[in-house]
């Protein structure tokens, strides 16, 4: 579930950088050096934790030493007071490295709650749906808000602009759904090619064509089910994605029309963040003492 570790390591590095440049933190400064402490990170509302690397990785870069124990891994549902994080070590560098490592988890948890809310509402009507998320992510932060649907119990759509086809409405401004279906399946045979159908009349060519999806563009539940049989009926084996403003309330009589796939953008580009702390344990003392 969690991102690789270089590209964590380097969104850490630049959040830090935003905290310490140019003159370092000068409260934590006013603290004894010596004095160390044990606190915990825990939410304050009920959710579903993500982000839990890119934290220990904020403490790490700003002292080796602190140690970290985790209590709630990714992917763990939270209730209201539940401890993610143990930290332990020299006072000052922890509270440095704090902003850091709850902006990372508060945000990363919120699209992992907001991943499993509408994951869970799926589930109630169907058990053929899949629910995915979209490019719509923060710059700089798709592999770890993509590492953060998973940890909600969502599946990730293509991760870049290489990863597979799909021709949109842009595209079709300058070639026809069958040609375009066919230069890609010349050019790289085997990869998924999608196509994005506003009408019914582009559903049944692109399943002729042998795409290996259709993208059903801001159609209703009902259009949706009659699009979906319309397609299965002229390629049984397609796969049918429904994507345009899709919630937590609206998904499941989408999955219950009997599609395949819904993509939410909104996971990675509204959900809120999970309300988290980090609270002192143990006062803080010299150490050796």
């Amino acid at each position: 579930m969690e991102a690789p570790r270089r590209t964590v390591a380097e969104a850490v590095a630049r959040a830090l950088a935003e905290d310490l440049e140019p003159l370092g933190d000068l409260t934590a400064s006013l603290l004894d050096p010596d004095a160390t402490g044990t606190l915990v990170v825990a939410t304050r509302e009920a959710g579903v934790v993500a982000g839990q690397a890119c934290a220990i990785e904020a403490f790490a870069q700003v002292d080796p030493s602190i140690t970290v124990s985790v209590v709630a891994p990714d992917g763990t549902r939270l209730e209201p007071g539940d401890v993610l994080l143990r930290v332990s070590g020299r006072l000052a560098p922890i509270l440095t490295a704090e902003r850091t490592a709850l902006n990372f988890l508060g945000h990363l948890s919120g699209v992992a709650t907001a991943t499993r809310s509408v994951v869970d509402a799926v589930a109630e009507v169907s058990d053929r749906t899949t629910v995915l998320d979209t490019r719509k992510t923060t710059p700089g932060l798709r592999t770890l808000e993509k590492a953060a649907v998973r940890a909600g119990g969502g599946r990730n759509h293509r991760a870049n602009l290489s990863d597979a086809i799909l021709i949109k409405d842009n595209h079709l401004g300058g070639i026809s759904i069958t040609e375009a279906v066919a230069r890609a399946r010349a050019a790289w045979p085997g990869r998924f090619v999608e196509v994005e159908c506003d009408t019914v009349d582009q559903v049944v060519e692109a399943a002729a064509a042998g795409a290996t999806a259709v993208l059903l563009d801001n159609m209703t539940p009902a259009e949706a089910g009659a699009a979906a049989e319309l397609a299965r009926t002229g390629a049984p084996g397609i796969l049918v994605e429904v994507s345009g403003g899709i919630t937590v309330g609206t998904a499941p009589a989408y999955a219950a029309a009997g599609v395949d796939l819904l993509s939410v953008g909104a996971l990675t580009h509204s959900s809120p963040r999970l309300d988290l702390g980090l609270d002192l344990v143990r006062d803080a003392t010299p150490e050796g003492t």
